[in-house]
């Protein structure tokens, strides 16, 4: 097998870990109904399986950081595809919840293995095409597996998408077992020293920007279902084109937001994508009853939301770039913390408020970056000579 096909195998099982992770909020109404339980409580399995991945993978990695790398993926998409297999068995929504701790488990290893793996493989100067290559694969989860979740959800039973989900990891297990090479850990990084960069200021109140941008979308997004079935009143056919719609924009969106970073810089492409984020949450609110503009309106939140990920990637890498492993490291556990603190608070504005209000509260979340983004670009003014010994103190 070609090199190029190893990387697209990597790629599916990327898609896979996002489907597992994001097709949650694409039939939480389903959920709810069918395991007689609230939205509230349906929406805390995104809570609790970005919680685990965020916590547990960078402890995992760091533990089996000599580990061959080809095993180690093995290993984890074994207990992946074994947790999707007891999702689908499993009854009740206890057992549910213990299914997708073993899957956030399995799922946060893979993903940063397959990187690792991908890069290894790649033929000399694609190495960071091939990361891309695998990044894709996740964000395709949106775009396609969100969308066939919803479908799958509404023709048969929902569980039948963690069924899909394990079948085709076993045959992913089969190709890279019989594909990928064996290759060496690497030497550990400490703890300490990943921490230490949290002492920067500006590289604290950029996680600060991620943490809050992330966590407001994800405020409206875990109940962006029924809010679109019972606020809005779409059908099901308009909700999985909406779904679908949504997913395409946001690979544009992500697209766009790396040309225009490198275009017009890393600041007025976060301000305008944040501020049309704001506009587009407080409008899904304002044009819930008029179906064919909330459609609209959908996909430009989308887009606006994910022109900020890439653009945010970028700007964390540029400001420790002898540490950018890192940095994309911990910018990659802030934003699993982000998606678990915003469905939580979602839940509680759905319990507390009303399903309507997540769009509102979410907008006031991702301005919140949006104040800090600003703020955090103030000392700019300063000679780089003061920059760099504050850096150092």
């Amino acid at each position: 097998m070609s090199n190029t096909w190893k990387i697209y195998v990597l790629a599916l099982v990327s898609f896979l870990v996002g489907t597992s992770e994001y097709v949650i909020a694409g039939i939480l109404d389903r959920i709810a109904d069918t395991m007689h339980i609230s939205l509230i409580a349906a929406g805390q399995l995104i809570t609790i399986f970005s919680l685990v991945y965020a916590l547990g993978t960078p402890i995992i990695i760091a533990l089996t950081s000599r580990f061959d790398r080809r095993k180690l993926l093995l290993y984890f998409l074994g207990l992946f595809v074994a947790a999707n297999v007891l999702a689908y068995l499993l009854p009740g929504y206890e057992l549910f919840v213990a299914a997708r701790v073993l899957m956030a488990l399995g799922a946060g290893v893979v993903v940063v293995t397959a990187l690792t793996v991908a890069s290894k493989v790649a033929a000399e100067g694609k190495q960071a095409s091939a990361i891309a290559t695998v990044i894709t694969g996740f964000t395709a989860s949106l775009i396609i597996g969100v969308p066939l979740g919803r479908v799958v959800a509404t023709s048969w039973d929902w569980k039948l998408v963690f069924a899909g989900i394990a079948v085709l990891g076993v045959i992913a297990m089969i190709v890279i077992a019989l594909s990928i090479p064996s290759s060496e850990g690497e030497a550990p990084v400490p703890l300490k020293k990943q921490l230490s960069l949290l002492k920067q200021p500006r590289i604290g109140l950029a996680l600060l920007v991620t943490f809050f941008w992330l966590g407001g979308y994800s405020i409206a997004y875990t109940y962006i279902s029924p809010y679109l079935v019972s606020v809005a009143g779409m059908s099901e056919g308009v909700l999985s084109s909406a779904l679908l719609a949504f997913g395409i924009a946001s690979l544009i969106g992500s697209k766009v937001g790396g040309y225009s970073a490198d275009r017009i810089g890393v600041k007025r492409t976060l301000f305008i994508g944040m501020a049309l984020h704001i506009v587009s949450l407080v409008m899904l609110n304002l044009t819930a009853h008029a179906s064919v503009t909330i459609f609209a309106i959908l996909i430009l939140w989308s887009f606006a939301a994910w022109s900020s990920g890439p653009t945010q990637q970028y700007n964390l890498v540029t400001m420790a770039p002898e540490s950018s492993g890192i940095m994309l490291s911990l910018n990659s556990s802030v934003m699993q913390l982000a998606m678990a603190a915003g469905a939580g608070i979602g839940g509680i504005a759905v319990n507390s408020v009303s399903l309507s209000s997540i769009t509102w509260i979410g907008a006031v979340g991702v301005a919140i970056a949006l104040i800090i983004m600003m703020l955090s670009y103030r000392p700019t003014s300063l000679k780089p000579s003061q920059i760099d010994a504050n850096n150092a103190a």
